[in-house]
């Protein structure tokens, strides 16, 4: 396995890192032998970092953690977990969950403490709540060794976050679709040059540039003289960029593992050829052409002045043209941008001004396509989950609460 420098401890770390978002479940919860037996051998096989949050798996995957790092294997990895900012409402909520993710994960100490999905609007509130003093204090008293944050907005907005505070590292969303969305290839080099380790999420869009692709995409691949899974192209690309510190994979198979390992030893910075960008290239054009608005994320029609997430929009809604997953894609739009885990940023806050139109290189009329968005991902499935995630998650607050104060641990 091969690895790189985290730039400001200098210490290694793999380049293969374990996502435990996507593990196998059975019966509505992890499938504990499985899973456990699966980052066992992930951890045999080197890839020795694991990458979880309090909320992934529904709350189960930090727990389940806890119990498949016992009999030593707590101290064979690192481990980074993600402080739930939208479940933050003063200061001391901080140490508790921090504390919490402590206990539920049977450790000492986070190596890396991200604050979780955090955007310009969230970060403002957490520092007006005292993070940047929380995360000084952990990594003062050893409960943190690294703070870092996770993002899905624009470019601008994550170079302001990078300059806010002394950052160990950064955890973004990038692929070979996601080129230049979100913080993009941009916030890439920005973050590697103000040395932090950036941490890959989404390198395979949740599997879907590995499996049931297109037929164009097929085609373009074939036409490579050195024959290599779709996998395998998504992840060179990427390691290809010594920017690129790790790339966090959610594997849930044996097969998974062993292919993704296997890459992770020969997959070294600046070794494909001009060739093989060109293949990428054109796989990623494709794809891209695929999509219902031609929006490349370039953030010109930002900032919206009332609030609305124009390229996120876009993203979410192009998403259900090119990978399907309609119930997914509306989960993650209501959760997102409607007010659960941030500002409320949703299509329909569009009030047709096109102070944007002008803005956009690509022509796009951005208000009637906004109007499109709003009519496809704001149906009543839209305003229910909304509605119920704004009630369930202060529920699940208080319910932690509860039970860190009242029951014994396990």
């Amino acid at each position: 396995m091969l690895s790189r420098i985290i730039p400001k401890t200098k210490e290694k770390i793999p380049i293969l890192g374990f996502g435990c978002m996507r593990l196998v479940e059975k019966n509505g919860s992890i499938d504990e032998e499985s899973s456990k037996a699966l980052v066992r051998y992930a951890i045999e096989k080197g890839v020795t970092h694991l990458d979880t949050a309090w909320m992934y798996h529904r709350g189960q995957s930090e727990p389940f953690l806890g119990r498949a790092l016992a009999d030593g294997y707590r101290e064979r990895v690192t481990l980074s977990t993600k402080l739930p900012h939208w479940l933050v409402k003063s200061r001391e909520d901080m140490d508790f969950f921090l504390n919490s993710q402590l206990d539920r994960l049977k450790t000492g100490y986070i190596d890396y403490y991200l604050v979780h999905s955090v955007g310009g609007e969230s970060w403002n509130r957490m520092k007006a709540l005292g993070v940047t003093e929380f995360l000084d204090q952990a990594k003062k008293d050893g409960r943190i060794r690294n703070a870092g944050f996770s993002f899905h907005e624009g470019t601008e907005s994550f170079k302001k976050i990078v300059d806010d505070y002394p950052w160990d590292c950064c955890l973004i969303q990038y692929n070979i679709i996601d080129e230049y969305s979100q913080a993009g290839r941009d916030g890439l080099k920005y973050a590697a040059e103000k040395d932090l380790a950036v941490f890959i999420m989404e390198p395979l869009r949740g599997g879907k540039l590995a499996k049931n692709l297109p037929e164009e995409i097929n085609r373009i691949l074939d036409q490579a003289e050195i024959k290599r899974t779709p996998a395998e192209w998504a992840l060179r690309w990427l390691w290809d960029q010594p920017e690129v510190t790790m790339v966090l994979s959610g594997m849930n198979d044996i097969s998974q593992v062993d292919e993704n390992c296997e890459i992770a030893e020969t997959a070294y910075p600046e070794s494909l050829t001009a060739k093989e960008y060109e293949i990428i290239r054109n796989v990623a054009e494709t794809w891209r052409s695929l999509m219902k608005v031609p929006c490349t994320g370039c953030q010109y029609c930002m900032p919206c002045p009332f609030g609305v997430n124009i390229p996120s929009c876009f993203e979410m809604y192009n998403n259900l043209f090119m990978f399907g997953e309609p119930w997914k894609t509306n989960a993650v739009y209501a959760i997102r941008l409607g007010g659960v885990m941030g500002g409320y940023s949703v299509a329909s806050a569009c009030i047709g001004c096109e102070s944007c139109v002008s803005a956009c290189p690509q022509g796009i009329d951005i208000p009637g396509r906004l109007k499109e968005v709003s009519e496809r991902l704001e149906g009543p499935f839209y305003h229910t989950l909304r509605l119920g995630a704004k009630v369930a998650l202060p529920v699940m607050r208080r319910t932690a609460f509860f039970k860190k104060r009242f029951l014994p641990d396990d």
